[in-house]
């Protein structure tokens, strides 16, 4: 058994409906999925509308390793470290993803004594929110399909539909298919795909709408394609915004769950920050904000990806803005920046730290572009050494930002007691509310605001395909929507074997994608994929479950 499975498994967990109680929900407000899972009623927002919201946290991280540099476990040590020093926290994440848990990285509930729990639950199946979005896609496309079939109007052109199909797995087979091969009887033969479903419009406006309402108006305006005359379709033409939405019913509603020092954790929607806005649901933030008097959450990978999107996406639509960002480096990543072999990341080097500081400089150079403070939490990993991390301390502390030392993997809320301290004394009453870009700026140049402002890139290229785009874009009047630019979380460029703080690079835009339905523009650049493959050795090969119904090698 893995320590993150011993540990978790060693927590006596508490009646969800206690867990509930403790964070100020009502009993008669939770849905209850047996003892130690429940979802959260939107009814509750009603009741705490006049209350206050309490200050938000954003919890980010430099460029990191294949293995991620521990910003789940940074953001539930944050909130256990918070109760621990008597501030009220609820920290909100996103749900994980079937995909990444087979493949590369494993679960994502946190690690060590930093944990949400039930890991095994959360990983799989959870509440069944990921197998909801996915049935609510895939109807769509069914619908999509038997509308060819059918020829109903509007007349769809089957060479130019958009909608994919999607499934919660990492399936590089699926990329790209060609279906209804049955003759005449089983449907249009066409070219299709599959996405995963982390990427789905409809996970992206899971997360991005507060209300039935808004969730079926947001499904009704997805692109699905365009007629033979060029004139775009949407889902509403098909008349299946309803039946899409109703199946995402309870899937809205914020799943409640809590830490392995019970304390209430909100574990909501599951957007990847490589593709998608990378942020759970502005519901879930929004109820952890009222729960509490500092809510925490994350922007998956870096901060050149889900934390500007946290900023230029979700908080535009959501109207909250974060009091303060903790941007979480680690000795082994920046050793990998200063030029070491993944192999070697072990070795005490204090050198290659000092040569991977840049990729440190640069993500706190983005931060202040949105006026914004930082603390910079250490993530202690076995084998750092003291040298290594003052030269991390020191260097942040030069460009202005707190160091903190967090060690909530091994030492739970009192590992991070020191970050929890740094965070109480920088958080900024009123932050300024900047935007990278205006609405009203021109697509190209939203994107190469990013794309020069964020990743430092010298110069963007628009492919006939894009170029072809931008123009479809004016056309049907989707200039204002903000840019969800989709790139490699490998390197600060679209190139992932540039390391460090790349510079005099080209961003290649290849295609630019519209999500009308989530009310974003999706550029696509370098080689980036929609549907991640699974590596040579997945973790699927080391989960496995025995006779009493234990699950093991998930973490």
């Amino acid at each position: 058994m893995s320590y993150d499975m011993e540990i978790a498994r060693s927590v006596e967990m508490k009646p969800i409906w206690e867990i509930a109680e403790k964070a100020g929900i009502k009993r008669e407000e939770l849905d209850l999925y047996g003892d130690f899972k429940a979802k959260v009623n939107l009814s509750i927002f009603q009741r705490l509308s006049g209350e206050p919201d309490g200050k938000l946290v954003l919890v980010s991280a430099i460029t990191p390793t294949p293995a991620g540099e521990g910003k789940t476990t940074t953001s539930i040590g944050l909130s256990l470290g918070l109760n621990r020093i008597g501030v009220r926290s609820v920290v909100a994440l996103r749900e994980p993803s079937l995909g990444p848990l087979f493949g590369m990285k494993g679960g994502a509930t946190g690690g060590g004594r930093a944990q949400v729990l039930p890991p095994e639950d959360i990983n799989l199946h959870f509440t069944g929110d990921l197998h909801a979005v996915t049935a609510a896609h895939d109807l769509i496309a069914a619908v999509v399909d038997n509308h060819l079939y059918r020829r109903k109007k509007p007349c769809l052109d089957p060479r130019r539909i958009e909608w994919s199909r999607v499934i919660d797995m990492n399936d590089r087979s699926l990329r790209h298919i060609v279906i209804g091969l049955g003759g005449r009887t089983q449907g249009v033969p066409r070219e299709s795909f599959f996405h995963i479903t982390a990427s789905s419009e409809i996970m992206a406006i899971l997360c991005l709408a507060q209300s039935y309402e808004e969730l079926k108006r947001r499904i009704g305006n997805i692109l699905i394609g365009y007629t033979y005359e060029g004139e775009p379709v949407f889902a509403r033409d098909l008349k299946v915004e309803g039946a899409a939405a109703a199946l995402l019913k309870d899937a809205l509603k914020p799943n409640l769950v809590q830490t392995t020092e019970n304390t209430p954790a909100l574990i909501h929607g599951g957007p990847f920050a490589n593709i998608a806005q990378g942020a759970n649901s502005i519901l879930a933030t929004k109820l952890a904000m009222k729960l509490s008097e500092v809510a925490v959450t994350e922007a998956g990978f870096g901060f050149d990806l889900g934390a500007e999107k946290f900023f230029d996406i979700v908080s535009r639509t959501a109207g909250f803005y974060p009091n303060l960002v903790v941007l979480v480096a680690t000795v082994r990543a920046l050793k990998m920046h200063g030029g070491k072999k993944l192999s070697q990341l072990q070795e005490p080097d204090p050198e290659a730290v000092e040569k991977g500081l840049p990729n440190l400089e640069k993500h706190l150079e983005n931060i202040r572009k949105f006026g914004v403070r930082a603390v910079v939490a250490i993530n202690r990993f076995h084998g750092d050494t003291e040298e290594e991390i003052k030269i991390i301390r020191e260097f942040a502390e030069s460009m202005g930002a707190v160091p903190a030392l967090m060690d909530a993997y091994s030492r739970g809320g009192e590992g991070a007691v020191e970050l929890a301290e740094a965070v109480m004394g920088r958080l900024d009453e009123n932050p300024p509310r900047k935007f990278l870009y205006p609405l009203d700026m021109p697509v190209e140049k939203k994107i190469e605001t990013v794309a020069r402002e964020i990743y430092g890139a010298q110069a963007i290229d628009f492919t006939k395909k894009a170029k072809s785009d931008l123009k479809k874009i004016k056309k049907m009047g989707f200039e204002h929507f903000p840019v969800c630019i989709a790139k490699t979380q490998k390197s600060l460029s679209d190139n992932p074997a540039l390391l460090g703080r790349p510079k005099d690079f080209l961003v290649t835009v290849r295609e630019i994608r519209i999500s009308s339905g989530a009310g974003f523009l999706v550029p696509i650049t370098g080689d980036i994929l929609l549907m991640p493959g699974l590596p040579a050795n997945p973790n699927a090969e080391n989960v496995d479950i025995d006779e009493e119904g234990n699950i093991t090698g998930l973490l």
